[in-house]
C-alpha cells in the first residue's frame, strides 16, 4: 500500500505499476485541455486588450464586437429608412426594434419578430382604442399600461410581452392615440425596424457558438477526470479521511460544469437552426457527440461517488472496505477510466479502454469467487463495481 496523498485533486501520482502505464499520456492530454479558454478570459482584461483580443480570437469577445456592430448598422439603416425614404415623422420605434432584434442566434430572430411586431401592434391598438374611449389622457395611460401588462403575459409574446404596455403608454404619451395616421406610422416602422434587424443577423454574420462546445469539453473532461482521480486516490487508502468535505465541493464543481455543457450543447444547435453558416466548422458539430457523451457520464459517476461516500464515510455502517488488493485494483481502473475520459474530450485522441475492461472483469470475478473477503468487505466492492460498469458502458458507446 502506498501512502495516502495530500490533497484530492492532484492528478500525477505514480504509485502502482499499473498507474505508471498511462500517467504520461493522461499528463500530457491535461496539459492541452489546461491551456482552453479558461486561461484565456483571465488575460486582456482592461478595454485595449479586450478589443486586441475580439479581433484576434475567434469567440465571446469577437462575438459581443460583431453583434453590437450588427446592431448599431441595423438600427442605423432602420432610422435613415424611416425618415428619408418613407418620411414618417418621429420614427423612434423603427431603430429600438432593429436592435432588440439583432438576437443571440438567427432562430431567436425569426421567433423575436413575430413576438416584437405582435406585441408592439397590440400595444398601439390598444392605446388606439382608448384613446378614442377615454378622453383623459392619464386615466386612459394608466388603462392601457394595466391592460397592456397583463396582456404581455400571455406567453407566446415570450419576453416581447412587456412591450405591450410599454408601447401603448409611448403612444398615449406623444398623443398619437387619437391620430389613425400616426399609429399606422408607429406599426409600419415597427415593422421594418424588425425586418432589418432580422435581416442583418441572418445575412451577415450570423452567430455560431461551436467553440463553446470544444471549451466545455475540454472543461468537463477534466473535471470529470481530477474527480476519477480523486476517488481513486480516496480508494487507496487503508483509512479514508473522516472529512469529505472537499471531494464533495469538487464533485459540485463537476456538476456545474455538466449544467454549463448541457447549455452549450443546447445554445450551439439552437444557432444552427437556419443559420446559412450552419456547414462550417466553427459550427462545432465534430465536438457535440463527444460532449454528450462526457454529460452523459455524469449520473454514473455520482453513483460511484455515493458508493465510495457509503462504504469509506463512516466505519459504523454495515457495509465495510473492500480489502487492500481488491481497493488498489478498483484505484486503478479509476484511474485508467479518468484517462479515457480526457481522451473523449480531446477530439481525434485514441480512447483505450482495453486495461479497463481487465480491471473490471478482474474485481467481478473477484466478487463471486473470493469467498474470504466476508459478506461486508464484498458488498462494498459491488457497491463501487457496478457504477464503475456503467462508466465503460458508456465510454464504448461513444
Amino acid at each position: 500500500m502506498t501512502e495516502p496523498q495530500k490533497g484530492a485533486g492532484a492528478l500525477s501520482r505514480e504509485s502502482a505499476p499499473a498507474r505508471r502505464s498511462g500517467a504520461g499520456r493522461f499528463a500530457r492530454m491535461l496539459e492541452r485541455a489546461g491551456s482552453s479558454p479558461d486561461d484565456d478570459e483571465r488575460q486582456d482584461r482592461t478595454p485595449i486588450g479586450w478589443f486586441a483580443r475580439a479581433v484576434r480570437v475567434p469567440g465571446r469577445e469577437r462575438r459581443a464586437l460583431v453583434q453590437s456592430a450588427k446592431a448599431t448598422f441595423a438600427a442605423t439603416v432602420a432610422w435613415l429608412l424611416a425618415t428619408l425614404v418613407l418620411r414618417l415623422p418621429q420614427p423612434f420605434l423603427a431603430p429600438y426594434a432593429a436592435v432588440f432584434l439583432v438576437e443571440a442566434t438567427v432562430y431567436r430572430s425569426l421567433r423575436g419578430w413575430l413576438q416584437q411586431v405582435g406585441s408592439v401592434a397590440s400595444g398601439v391598438l390598444l392605446a388606439a382604442v382608448a384613446g378614442q374611449l377615454i378622453p383623459w389622457q392619464a386615466v386612459a395611460l394608466a388603462v392601457v399600461v394595466f391592460l397592456g401588462l397583463l396582456a404581455g403575459s400571455w406567453r407566446r409574446f415570450g419576453d416581447a410581452g412587456v412591450w405591450v404596455g410599454v408601447t401603448g403608454m409611448l403612444v398615449i404619451s406623444y398623443g398619437t392615440a387619437r391620430e389613425p395616421v400616426l399609429l399606422g406610422d408607429r406599426l409600419l416602422e415597427t415593422a421594418l425596424g424588425a425586418a432589418i434587424g432580422v435581416a442583418v443577423n441572418t445575412l451577415i454574420f450570423p452567430p455560431l457558438y461551436g467553440e463553446r462546445l470544444a471549451a466545455a469539453a475540454g472543461r468537463l473532461g477534466k473535471a470529470l477526470a481530477e474527480l476519477l482521480e480523486s476517488l481513486s486516490d480516496l480508494i487507496r487508502r487503508d483509512e479514508p479521511p473522516e472529512d469529505l468535505d472537499g471531494l464533495l465541493s469538487q464533485a459540485r464543481d463537476t456538476r456545474s460544469q455538466v449544467l454549463a455543457a448541457e447549455e452549450a450543447v443546447g445554445l450551439t444547435r439552437e444557432g444552427r437552426m437556419l443559420n446559412l453558416r450552419r456547414g462550417r466548422p466553427a459550427a462545432g458539430a465534430h465536438h457535440e457527440r463527444p460532449l454528450r457523451t462526457l454529460i452523459g457520464l455524469w449520473p454514473a459517476v455520482s453513483q460511484l461517488l455515493a458508493a465510495v461516500r457509503t462504504t469509506a464515510g463512516r466505519r459504523e455502517h454495515p457495509f465495510e472496505y473492500p480489502w487492500p488488493d481488491a481497493r488498489e485494483s478498483l484505484a486503478d481502473l479509476m484511474h485508467h477510466l479518468a484517462g479515457a475520459v480526457q481522451a473523449v474530450a480531446m477530439v481525434g485522441e485514441p480512447v483505450e479502454l482495453d486495461e479497463c475492461r481487465a480491471l473490471l472483469r478482474k474485481l467481478e470475478e473477484r466478487l463471486v469467487t473470493a469467498e474470504e473477503d466476508g459478506v461486508p468487505a464484498r458488498l462494498g466492492l459491488g457497491t463501487m463495481t457496478l457504477p464503475a460498469r456503467l462508466l465503460v458502458e458508456q465510454l464504448e458507446k461513444r
